[in-house]
């Protein structure tokens, strides 16, 4: 193993002889598999077979992540979570994408594994370069679910830390993003800050970008060529529907109320389930412009990342509904004229009325957003 693979090895993607163990775990998972396939596959049994036998069919092509990601996740994963739990998926801005490239994007983030999976479906799709994913420790609790990820190009965020350690691990992945970008040549995914965005309020964490500098400011780089080398793209997924709307509202309530939550040990692999599994309507996954010109400090990255996103996110009938709603205003109703209204409320009917409040919020923030940009 190489010095730059052993300095890394326990949170980057599987590469190698650690590649073949892991999968072969893999393959021979088959109740695991079967089990997770209930989460995309509607033909019960008879699709389990099938999903079964297309693995054993390609399993001698796979050999590193890339192909496990291109044979499996966008070979049969994607193209069944699209077609049974969407009504459709669009994208624009990949004009904005050299494939000569890599590009650190930055993304809001909704679902736990579907946000960087539906980035790296659209790239394949239209012939780009997919990149490496990050994930926080929470997910491999479970560890079928630990080498599914790793399998697939993703890179493990330690976050049950002490605060030294914690800021050291930081340093470290930091470094590790920077390097796999501009050294390597490999694009990452990264969510614009840690956790999903309960609220539907997209903020970019400023610490982020602060991380990447300080991993490389001993080296003397200055701050805006280090950030010009990344080339930062800002990424909005948005769905029709969350499927964990509910849960993450009386989650955030309880939070406010109690001053915490304590998640159960499999409470985020079983979100992450229900993410996969539940109807989002319409899918849009928008690409920014490559941030370029100079930038003196975090936050102004942080800044223009936000703008690029609130403008080129996808409002959908539901986002605007809910804001005209709680808005008690008609404003935006020729947008959500074909939309059950009278379904989508019945939807939050049986909640408390804080919750019911912070759910509808979900959907109206990226509405707010979008209007304070355009004033």
């Amino acid at each position: 193993m190489k010095d730059r693979e052993k300095k890394y090895h326990d949170i980057t993607p599987y590469v190698g002889e650690e590649f073949d163990k892991a999968f072969q775990r893999f393959l021979v998972s088959t109740d695991k598999i079967s089990s997770f396939a209930n989460s995309f596959v509607e033909d019960g049994e008879d699709g389990k077979k099938i999903l079964l036998n297309y693995i054993d069919s390609v399993k001698d092509k796979i050999h590193s992540y890339t192909d496990f990601q291109a044979w499996l996740t966008m070979g049969i994963f994607m193209p069944a979570v699209i077609k049974n739990t969407s009504t459709g998926l669009t994208f624009s801005g990949l004009e904005n994408i050299d494939s000569s490239k890599a590009y650190l994007y930055v993304s809001t983030h909704r679902d736990i594994i579907l946000d960087c999976t539906l980035v790296d479906y659209t790239l394949h799709l239209n012939g780009k370069s997919m990149c490496q994913m990050a994930f926080g420790d929470n997910l491999i609790a479970n560890p079928f679910v630990g080498d599914l990820l790793r399998l697939n190009g993703g890179i493990i965020v330690k976050r049950d830390l002490p605060m030294r350690e914690k800021y050291l691990e930081t340093i470290r992945l930091s470094e590790y993003f920077v390097d796999t970008i501009i050294e390597d040549g490999y694009s990452i995914w990264v969510a614009q800050k840690s956790g999903r965005s309960k609220d539907g309020k997209d903020e970019t964490h400023p610490a982020i970008i602060k991380m990447l500098y300080l991993s490389k400011k001993g080296s003397g780089i200055k701050f805006n060529e280090l950030m010009s080398k990344l080339n930062i793209v800002p990424v909005a997924i948005s769905y029709q529907y969350n499927p964990n709307d509910i849960n993450m509202g009386r989650e955030e309530v309880k939070t406010i109320k109690d001053g915490g939550y304590e998640k159960r040990k499999y409470e985020d692999t079983i979100s992450m389930i229900k993410g996969i599994r539940g109807f989002k309507g319409n899918i849009h996954v928008a690409f920014g412009t490559p941030l370029s010109g100079s930038y003196d400090k975090a936050e102004d990255v942080a800044r223009e990342l936000d703008r690029q996103i609130h403008l080129i996110y996808k409002l959908w009938d539901t986002n605007y509904f809910a804001y005209d709603y709680l808005e008690n205003t008609r404003k935006h109703e020729e947008l959500y004229k074909n939309l059950d209204t009278d379904h989508f409320m019945f939807r939050i009917s049986h909640l408390q009325d804080d919750v019911k409040n912070y759910v509808l919020n979900s959907y109206a923030n990226p509405v707010r957003e979008r209007l304070k940009e355009i004033k």
